[in-house]
């Protein structure tokens, strides 16, 4: 885990999804991607709660993160990875998110200042069952 410059630290509402609809992101509230200092984060969309562990990259000289995630959709734990990098203008972040084995979609963010308290948690992992 690596510390994550104040140029991406912070929260970023997702407005645009090419696999969903901006209604589709926002069913279960603002789509929301945190990005921590301590290189941790969380995401929010659709019906999608997730944790992120972020790594600090860069891309034609634009800072961005690249991310593993995991979390849960509608109850079904789900994970993947991700990336994203500041706008050329610095304002937005763009990136890509893929499930394991499942969907993916490119995104944009912008920047917000007002953290939102519909931001859902993750669902906890429980320990498998034995037979």
């Amino acid at each position: 885990m690596t510390g994550l410059p104040e140029s991406l630290v912070g929260y970023w509402r997702i407005t645009w999804m090419d696999m969903w609809d901006q209604d589709a992101v926002e069913t279960m509230g603002p789509g929301l991607l945190r990005l921590g200092a301590d290189g941790l984060g969380d995401i929010n969309f659709v019906c999608v709660a997730g944790r992120l562990d972020c790594h600090l990259t860069e891309q034609r000289g634009r800072a961005g993160v690249e991310f593993s995630w995991e979390g849960a959709d509608q109850g079904n734990l789900r994970s993947g990875r991700g990336s994203a990098f500041l706008s050329e203008s610095g304002g937005n972040l763009e990136g890509h998110l893929y499930f394991h084995l499942g969907d993916d979609s490119a995104f944009r963010a912008e920047r917000t200042t007002v953290v939102v308290p519909a931001v859902r948690r993750h669902a906890r992992r429980r320990p498998l069952k034995r037979s």
